[in-house]
């Protein structure tokens, strides 16, 4: 077994303008972010990813970068930043950066270059075509890939997102040798690494073919052409070969549309990442064949675990490793998204039983194999917050798919519940710190300014001040994860032992082992009994049940004297005559004797 800090770190992801706000304008910032270091700490946690807060128009929240090198003043300075790694680095934390290099801001020097100089070599930086070349496909936030380079009659630049945000045209190799420059300026300084947003993107197919129409508009999905094309392996070899091998950091990339059999080459022993997130269980209620946000599948419990296993069983057969996650920036709260089936009648309005059904869902994907990520308010218990128009959300995707609804003559209470439910802002929201005023993100001190999205509608319960002195709080109970996982005598068989699926025959129950043979040599710290003897083995099993009514699993012998190590009712014993009574939404680790 090789030690790894990456596998055994405790991720935390920070939206920079939703975390907390020092300078009290409304919006949150860098210097936001040293100030509440102390609370990761108290968490347990040991690197901190931190979303865009590089200059950007802001027309997809940071994810449009017009500089790569200067932090956008909204979110303070680049002193400000350097202060942040050093107080980080300070108490045992590493910091990733959002990496987006797929494109960038039509505001950056390159692209304005490269609209008022047709010979400027940074017009090849970008996917410039003649009117005559251009393709059927479609950006991911609708209409065409294609619009018109400002200061030309004739041509047109792509972009796979907005049309304010070109994509990058990797097949130049000036502009990545750009690229790796900046990537290699920010690891000199001393930075953990990077997430890698939509990588599977920067290489596209070259013939520029259209494809048969899948929607009204007679368009195609963009990702036909350019997500995860042929060639690809080059663009990703070569960064890491000129970036990531000469530095001890962690690289995890957003990779869409790789299939299991391409993960060894993205996140195995020799990939291109540290690990890929694995999105074939994030959204069990999206059709891809029917993506719009107004249709939404259908889904059971059943369903959702033979989905998380199977990847589980992928990634463990292929060698692969990927980070384990409930949410991030880009999803609606896990307990509003995954509390909506056919067997879950929605997240309770009942604060004990939304507690269960949150401390569920954390055990069910904390302890899988993987790195565990947590996003911002997700470890409170955070659900999403209640819009009561349009207007009141700012995500550029929000806004188009509720006009793909309208035009699809979806009616418009329909339409506005249908993006309500899916939008990315529900993730956005300010975190909630106390119940004081503004959730206390900020203390508007002249009386001059709103947060820059409404708080969330249940801050006055759900925020850190409350759950933090409660030891029966959802925060509590992601702690005592956290320590179970990274200090306590099981961590090496939570953190590399194999994961093997247990009672899948039983309806709602999703449960598995994490069993780790400790090296003859009893290297490890969970290798010795209390007497001195070397331990062969260690296992630990995780039993949730994902329903609303209560559940009974006969107990084998290996379960009949298990030590119950966390447990979500308080519980401490399994064995009642020989059957595991759980209660709904119950959900435990024990170790196996």
């Amino acid at each position: 077994m090789m030690r790894d800090w990456k596998k055994e770190t405790t991720v935390y992801q920070v939206y920079p303008k939703s975390f907390y706000d020092a300078n009290s304008d409304g919006i949150g910032d860098i210097a936001g972010i040293t100030a509440k270091l102390d609370y990761l700490a108290w968490l347990g946690v040991t690197t901190i990813w931190i979303s865009p807060f590089f200059k950007s128009p802001m027309v997809d929240n940071g994810y449009d970068i017009s500089d790569y090198y200067s932090v956008d003043p909204m979110f303070g300075s680049n002193e400000d930043l350097d202060e942040l790694i050093a107080e980080a680095k300070s108490r045992g934390m590493r910091v990733l950066f959002d990496l987006v290099v797929n494109h960038c801001s039509d505001q950056h020097e390159w692209f304005r270059k490269a609209c008022t100089d047709p010979n400027a070599p940074e017009r090849d930086y970008f996917v410039i075509r003649r009117k005559d070349q251009l393709t059927n496909w479609r950006s991911v936030f609708g209409g065409s890939v294609w619009s018109p380079l400002p200061g030309s009659d004739d041509e047109y630049y792509m972009h796979v997102f907005a049309k304010e945000q070109p994509d990058l045209n990797w097949e130049n190799p000036a502009l990545r040798h750009e690229i790796y420059k900046m990537m290699n300026h920010w690891l000199d300084k001393g930075i953990g690494g990077f997430r890698v947003d939509a990588i599977t993107y920067i290489k596209k197919n070259q013939d520029f073919p259209d494809f048969p129409a899948d929607g009204p508009d007679g368009l195609a999905a963009v990702e036909r052409g350019s997500c995860n094309q042929p060639g690809i392996e080059k663009f990703l070899s070569e960064m890491r070969r000129e970036t990531f091998d000469r530095y001890d950091c962690m690289t995890v990339a957003e990779a869409t549309d790789v299939p299991f059999s391409q993960l060894p080459m993205y996140s195995g022993t020799d990939g291109f990442f540290s690990m890929i997130f694995e999105f074939s269980y994030q959204d069990p209620y999206v059709d891809k064949t029917k993506p719009e946000w107004y249709r939404p599948k259908q889904w059971s419990v059943e369903e959702y675990k033979n989905l998380i296993f199977t990847a589980q069983e992928q990634q463990q057969k292929l060698g692969v490793w990927s980070p384990t996650h409930l949410e991030c920036h880009d999803s609606p709260r896990a307990l509003t998204r995954l509390m909506r089936n056919a067997d879950v009648s929605g997240a309770s309005d009942d604060p004990a039983v939304r507690r269960m059904q949150a401390t569920m869902l954390a055990t069910m994907f904390f302890f899988l194999r993987g790195t565990p990520f947590i996003y911002q308010g997700q470890e409170l218990g955070v659900r999403n917050t209640t819009m009561s128009s349009i207007d009141q959300f700012d995500d550029i995707f929000t806004h188009d798919q509720y006009q793909v609804a309208l035009r699809a003559g979806v009616d418009e209470r329909e339409a506005f519940d249908a993006v309500a439910f899916r939008s990315r802002d529900n993730a956005r929201t300010p975190m909630p710190w106390s119940d004081a005023s503004n959730a206390g993100f900020f203390t508007d001190v002249d009386g001059e300014h709103t947060s820059w999205l409404p708080v969330n509608n249940d801050y006055r319960t759900v925020n850190v001040s409350a759950e933090r002195t409660d030891e029966h709080s959802t925060l509590s109970f992601y702690r005592a994860m956290v320590a179970l996982r990274s200090t306590s005598s099981y961590r090496d068989v939570a953190i590399y032992g194999d994961c093997v699926p247990v009672y899948r025959d039983v309806r709602n129950v999703i449960a598995y082992d994490r069993h780790l043979i400790v090296d003859a040599c009893g290297s490890t710290d969970a290798a010795f009994l209390d007497d001195g003897r070397i331990r062969d083995e260690q296992t630990i099993r995780v039993i949730c049940n994902f329903q609303e009514t209560p559940c009974e699993i006969a107990l084998d012998e290996s379960m009949r004297d298990a030590q119950v190590l966390l447990a979500n009712s308080g519980r401490r014993n399994v064995d009642d005559g020989g059957v595991l009574r759980l209660e709904p939404f119950e959900a435990m680790v024990i170790a196996l004797r």
